[in-house]
């Protein structure tokens, strides 16, 4: 028996609940109906504002990201952001050089690092050099030019420049936005080229990303998914992310 209009939509925001995004051809293909039949259902649910319809997929939240003040960023999912980032310190080494990037996560992972041993840390992140600069087994390097106020970070071609004399054993990459289907985004431009130039002067690239980032994208894509050898993340990402990351050959890590 075919499902009726109704049931089509209450097992369309049901899929949508406990996988966090959709496809067309997999409704399609599960509810014995056309691709166009289901276009027609996500477009009605969507101006009913229950979900969000992307290219032949639907998210429950709005996939484009904008913009926010790092300070207004760092009061969101605090303790899923502790979690990350205690588990990212264990990974750094005695001795070790490393590459921090910019965002809420990668200034938390600064709270957490306790050096045993002498480290050294790149960091395009104000907030993180002021707060490592307390420890005195730590050299920073601080990138320098053109300061993005907004995620208290640096930006620019002058810190693109400086990574290219650098050789690093592991990049803290924190990002805006994960899609299986597009790769690793920020908000920013100039970021995405700069966090680029990160990814080519470290051996391994490790994302923190908080599972409200998974089926998002931001308007600058960093990198694809290939680019990345591991990803931290709460117990809250929704199972199809994993598995599809994991088919790009990224390890996962759930706190």
């Amino acid at each position: 028996m075919t499902a009726s209009i109704a049931e089509r939509h209450q097992y369309i925001l049901t899929r949508l609940r406990e996988q966090g995004h959709i496809t067309v051809i997999d409704l399609s293909r599960e509810l014995k109906v056309s691709a166009v039949t289901i276009r027609k259902d996500l477009k009605y649910l969507e101006e009913k504002e229950l979900l969000f319809r992307t290219h032949g997929s639907a998210t429950p939240n709005n996939p484009y990201i904008n913009d926010r003040p790092v300070n207004e960023k760092e009061k969101v999912r605090v303790s899923q952001k502790q979690r990350i980032a205690r588990y990212a310190a264990s990974l750094i080494e005695p001795k070790d050089s490393i590459i921090l990037a910019s965002g809420t996560t990668v200034i938390e992972l600064a709270r957490q690092i306790r050096a045993v041993d002498q480290l050294t840390v790149v960091t395009a992140s104000l907030n993180a050099a002021l707060i490592l600069s307390r420890d005195p087994l730590i050299d920073i390097i601080q990138l320098g030019g053109m300061v993005r106020k907004s995620s208290s970070s640096i930006i620019g071609p002058y810190a693109e420049e400086q990574l290219t004399n650098f050789s690093c054993s592991k990049l803290f990459l924190g990002v805006d936005g994960i899609a299986p289907d597009y790769g690793f985004t920020t908000t920013n431009a100039l970021e995405a080229n700069l966090n680029k130039q990160m990814i080519e002067a470290a051996q391994r690239v490790i994302v923190l990303a908080d599972s409200t980032k998974f089926g998002r994208r931001g308007f600058s894509r960093i990198c694809n998914l290939s680019q990345v050898d591991k990803v931290i993340t709460d117990n809250e990402v929704h199972s199809p992310f994993i598995r599809k990351l994991e088919e790009a050959g990224i390890e996962i890590i759930i706190t």
